[in-house]
């Protein structure tokens, strides 16, 4: 992908608390930001993407709203790139491409399957950052337009 995330023109940040609610508003406003963006919902990554999203939001919610009473989100795009992350500040990781090749059975790895296929199948990338402070992480993911 040309694009660098730092350059994309477009972003927008939500903030939610870590219930299951989070998932609806979290996808409605990436519908609404496409939208303003210029990137029609029919474009062919877009319903993935919104799977995606609900995805990992859905596994914040389940898994991470004991120690992260909130959820966020960023979304951005550019031109050829569409990105989002998920953050909470749950410490656990999960292995991305492990839940793709069944070497990690920790929670979440069924939906992190679904992900990962998806991402992979679009020519995407995926990856875990960890907070600096080691208590949180965000799961970036970026599709090609």
């Amino acid at each position: 992908m040309m694009t660098m995330l730092e350059a994309l023109p477009y972003r927008h940040v939500l903030t939610l608390p870590t219930e299951p609610s989070a998932v609806r508003m979290a996808r409605e406003t990436a519908e609404r930001a496409l939208v303003e963006w210029g990137i029609g919902l029919r474009h062919p990554a877009v319903d993935p993407a919104l799977l995606i999203l609900s995805e990992l939001v859905t596994n914040s919610v389940r898994h991470a709203a004991v120690l992260s009473p909130t959820v966020t989100v960023i979304y951005a795009a550019g031109a050829d790139c569409l990105a989002f992350a998920v953050h909470d500040r749950h410490p656990c990781r999960p292995q991305l491409y492990g839940a793709v090749t069944g070497t990690d059975t920790g929670p979440g790895v069924g939906g992190l399957g679904t992900v990962m296929e998806l991402v992979l199948a679009l020519g995407g990338t995926a990856v875990v950052r960890a907070d600096a402070d080691g208590r949180g992480k965000s799961i970036w993911i970026t599709l090609p337009l």
